[in-house]
């Protein structure tokens, strides 16, 4: 099996990594913009040679990783070179635009729209681990449009590397990730950015910060050239989410400059919930 890799960082580079370790014969071939990603992911063996967009007509699978304000247009064009038997997967955060794009490519049946929940703070080739998705959920979007004998085959991808299926349509992915996902990157960066501003001694923030705050500020480190394009294809949702965010943490200040400590208890109390939901997942 011969798989293209577009975008061989953190989550093309660890799908190319699981990838080996799950399929006995598979030549694994590079394409990324960035030629020392590339030189980087050939010295670390993530993959076995590099090649150009045109040469992905000899390929049986082509998984794109790059950032989304680019993936519409690339994707059209891997649609626009690729013969019938290639299986063509994208990897976006974002997929209400994606899809609309798409929806009349004479191609289009060569696509799967999938989202695996996955991923790090970190960014490039050297980012890539073993068994980033064992175990994660991969949301697979207007699955009825892609042909099934491609169907057939992604699933079997997906199930080899480990991965939970869930359907579902893209723009209620769009929502409920702008939920779950969206607003806790930039709740992360704004952090950091507030912890910046007040407290200009780098150093206490080094020796004082806590594993509490270590936790919450991780996603920060996260890459805003990926960041912000996806903000930007599901504004609506997120502007959404914010809004009610913001009316929490007003509401959360209110309580405190009443001295309603008990409020505070009780809206903590509700909150801690989560924890019978999240269980087992952090």
């Amino acid at each position: 099996m011969r798989v293209h890799i577009i975008g061989v960082g953190l989550i093309g580079g660890s799908f190319a990594v699981d990838i080996r370790n799950a399929f006995s014969d598979v030549q694994l071939v590079g394409i990324d913009s960035n030629s020392d990603h590339l030189e980087q992911a050939l010295s670390l063996g993530i993959i076995d040679e590099v090649e150009e967009l045109n040469d992905i007509r000899t390929s049986d699978m082509v998984i794109v990783a790059v950032p989304v304000d680019v993936s519409i247009a690339l994707i059209k064009q891997v649609l626009d070179i690729v013969e019938d038997h290639t299986l063509v997967i994208d990897t976006g955060s974002t997929k209400g635009r994606l899809c609309e794009a798409l929806s009349t490519h004479p191609n289009r049946r060569n696509f799967l729209a999938a989202h695996p929940i996955s991923g790090t703070e970190f960014s490039g080739p050297q980012a890539a681990i073993k068994d980033l998705y064992r175990n994660k959920t991969n949301i697979i979007c207007e699955v009825e449009k892609t042909a099934f004998k491609l169907q057939e085959r992604a699933l079997e991808l997906f199930q080899k590397l480990g991965m939970r299926i869930c359907y579902m349509d893209p723009k209620s992915h769009d929502r409920h990730i702008a939920y779950v996902s969206h607003l806790s990157h930039i709740s992360s960066f704004m952090l950091g950015k507030t912890v910046l501003e007040k407290e200009k001694d780098e150093r206490n923030i080094f020796d004082l910060a806590g594993s509490g705050f270590a936790s919450t500020v991780r996603l920060a480190k996260s890459s805003p050239a990926m960041w912000t394009p996806i903000f930007e294809q599901n504004k609506e949702n997120v502007v959404e989410i914010l809004n009610e965010y913001i009316q929490n943490l007003n509401m959360f200040k209110d309580l405190l400059e009443s001295n309603n400590f008990e409020g505070i208890f009780n809206e903590m109390e509700k909150t801690n919930h989560i924890k019978s939901i999240l269980n087992g997942i952090i």
